[in-house]
């Protein structure tokens, strides 16, 4: 018994005056994801879709794709935070700022922590294997709520990363976090 589930979650931030340099591109394959690791930054040529609105300035789209299973009664789970270049787009690459990717970002680096959470509560529920659906369902129902309230509060606390202490503020403490949970990273 398998099941998958993921977790999409669009982020974004509001245009506003955008100057400089787009950062170093690196290759990607157009259709991959792209799964978070802490030495693979985003670079703007992984933002590949083209912009749907004329209000923002970018968004994000990342997921938490999770795979449950029992196999002999036996349960195990797979939590990844990915990054989906096909639905991510910058409006104007030539002048998207340092500062811009840095809270897209942000967004990303968030949703790993939301995986490493839920990484963390699979590994101290017990499911059971017989009414493994009902059980997860309600889990990764949870975790995508507070996922989604925290990206939201992300983006209205910082102005969408146009208040620089309050962005900076969110870096320092989403890296705080992140090593905070280092238990429940991927190894």
């Amino acid at each position: 018994m398998l099941f998958s589930f993921s977790l999409p979650f669009f982020l974004s931030l509001f245009s506003a005056a955008q100057q400089g340099p787009a950062a170093a591109p690196a290759r990607v394959q157009p259709s991959a994801k792209i799964e978070w690791r802490p030495d693979r930054p985003l670079t703007w040529e992984d933002f590949r879709s083209r912009p749907a609105t004329d209000q923002l300035a970018a968004l994000t789209s990342s997921s938490i794709d999770a795979k449950v299973g029992c196999v002999d009664y036996v349960f195990s789970a797979q939590v990844r935070a990915v990054f989906v270049p096909t639905e991510s787009w910058v409006r104007d690459p030539k002048r998207a700022t340092p500062q811009l990717l840095r809270h897209e970002q942000v967004h990303f680096d968030l949703t790993e922590v939301h995986a490493r959470l839920l990484r963390q509560k699979l590994s101290l529920v017990k499911l059971d294997c017989e009414k493994l659906q009902p059980a997860f369902n309600n889990i990764t129902k949870m975790a995508f709520l507070t996922w989604q309230r925290e990206e939201a509060r992300y983006d209205q606390e910082t102005n969408h990363g146009l208040n620089l202490p309050r962005q900076q503020a969110w870096e320092q403490q989403t890296q705080q976090r992140l090593q905070q949970l280092e238990a429940f990273a991927l190894k």
